[in-house]
């Protein structure tokens, strides 16, 4: 787990609600020096920390823990309703059409 890039999230989702170090650190109750600490990744945070912090940001744990995976999820579940109203044969052709999107991508990225 890097907490390093977990304080770098910390600290942009805290900037997004315009709240200071110390003004959240209040709202958890923590010192400020420990919310700085988090906030570069020179400490771990506890679970508790970790939950009151997505509460009062206003944000999934995971998205504090990990880069975008609640966008990634909101978007695989919007796939999952999708395709559960497919037919097998429409699941199997919006299949094929994803690897080629795939494809696609990548090799457009190869030519940057």
């Amino acid at each position: 787990m890097n907490y390093c890039e977990i304080g770098k999230r910390i600290r942009q989702y805290r900037n997004a609600k315009r709240l200071s170090q110390e003004e959240l650190a209040e709202k958890i109750n923590i010192s400020t020096t420990h919310m700085s600490h988090i906030e570069t990744g020179n400490t771990k945070l506890s679970l508790p920390v970790l939950v009151d912090l997505s509460i009062v940001l206003g944000v999934h744990t995971d998205d504090l823990l990990f880069d975008h995976p609640h966008e990634r999820n909101v978007a695989l579940d919007d796939l999952s309703d999708v395709l559960d109203a497919c037919t097998p044969l429409q699941i199997r052709i919006i299949a094929d059409m994803a690897r080629a999107l795939k494809i696609s991508f990548d090799k457009h990225e190869d030519d940057k």
